[in-house]
């Protein structure tokens, strides 16, 4: 049965997740976390992808991010993952595949689900039991958003920008938007369709998604 072609619509927000193969570690030193950092700030502008939020978790990576045309997040992910694999296998003196066969994706409603979506990733390595304070994970976007913390490789929705006139009102907006943790229900929801690749939208515009398919 052929594999259902990938929906990545120019200008819309999309929650990609990339997991290791079997869910094996990619990443096993801050010197990988860096490298597969560098390498996707440094791909994301040519291939016209702007990076809104990350977490980069042992065994998996969240990406809430916007492509500027139907192929460029594809390319984005292939060039990151050419290289990455060739580093992490010299590294480890290893051979073979590294990620998952086929990164997922999810296209996400910019008013109604983004923000939350943004906030599901930063909140990853709370929920995942490896810091009780999301201030205190390095390798998420969290730092950059909540604490000023400057990142190459973040390009803030407006979303994010229009919460407030000044970047530490901002800031102060988003640590309380963090503290009030995403409830379950859309929990759930954010889960189900990011694992699956199904649309994350109200039915309106699910309707308009459905339109840019056919």
């Amino acid at each position: 049965m052929p594999r259902r072609a990938r929906f990545c619509p120019a200008g819309f927000p999309v929650h990609v997740i990339q997991r290791g193969n079997n869910r094996q570690a990619i990443f096993t030193s801050d010197d990988d976390l860096a490298a597969y950092a560098h390498w996707l700030a440094q791909g994301a502008r040519p291939f016209g992808v702007a990076v809104h939020g990350w977490v980069f978790m042992t065994n998996h990576v969240h990406l809430p991010v916007t492509p500027s045309d139907e192929t460029g997040l594809s390319r984005l992910m292939q060039f990151v993952g050419r290289l990455y694999v060739r580093k992490f296998n010299y590294s480890y003196a290893r051979s073979g595949t590294l990620f998952e066969g086929r990164f997922k994706t999810c296209v996400v409603q910019e008013d109604q689900y983004l923000l939350s979506c943004l906030r599901y990733i930063e909140l990853n390595p709370v929920r995942a039991g490896v810091v009780s304070d999301p201030g205190d994970y390095r390798w998420s976007s969290y730092r950059a958003y909540a604490l000023g913390v400057k990142a190459k490789l973040c390009s803030p929705h407006r979303l994010y920008l229009e919460l407030e006139d000044s970047s530490r009102r901002r800031q102060q907006t988003w640590r309380a938007l963090i503290a009030d943790a995403v409830n379950g229900e859309l929990l759930a929801k954010i889960r189900h369709c990011s694992n699956t690749g199904l649309v994350l939208v109200t039915e309106a515009f699910r309707e308009q998604v459905k339109r840019l398919r056919s």
